[in-house]
């Protein structure tokens, strides 16, 4: 099935093989690094908890501005980036430089062309940099999960001695 780009990894735990299954399409697995949101607002609600784990397990968080805000409100220590079609070349440079890890881009259909075109141009850049790009939230899910579970993390203990 590789012509048709399906992929599948087997194990007798899921999250290995799904593991399995990413490394097998071609996607580049980083347990670290930046994640770069720019979510639909139909799309923010279900994004947020899942960009609150990448948070937890330690990713650095950049976003453009709706976005960004969104997730300040909701707790979440995030980087602003400059809009492509309001002239800035932040979001470029970073993919091109290898500083963002998994770009998370969801678009609504019936959007500004503004806001899709700036989709259009960061999912190009995302490609042509070889950075992991998801236009899905179900995907984004799935990845997490194998994440959570290859990932060492590590817990600090408060004033009281409490995990």
């Amino acid at each position: 099935m590789k012509s048709t780009g399906e992929a599948i990894g087997y194990d007798d735990k899921l999250n290995r093989a799904l593991y399995k299954a990413l490394q097998a399409s071609g996607m580049h697995l980083q347990n670290y690094g930046t994640v770069f949101a720019t979510v639909a607002d139909k799309d923010k609600e279900e994004a947020l908890p899942l960009i609150r784990r990448f948070y937890k397990l330690g990713f650095n968080i950049q976003a453009t501005a709706g976005t960004a805000k969104y997730l300040k409100e909701n707790g979440i220590r995030t980087h602003v980036l400059g809009k492509i079609s309001e002239g800035s070349n932040e979001v470029p440079d970073a993919l091109r430089q290898g500083h963002i890890a998994y770009v998370i881009n969801t678009k609504d259909i019936n959007g500004s062309s503004e806001n899709n075109n700036d989709g259009h141009l960061i999912r190009r850049y995302a490609i042509e940099n070889n950075v992991t790009i998801f236009t899905a939230l179900d995907t984004v899910k799935v990845l997490l999960d194998v994440l959570e579970d290859i990932t060492l993390t590590i817990s600090t203990i408060d004033a009281e001695g409490n995990l």
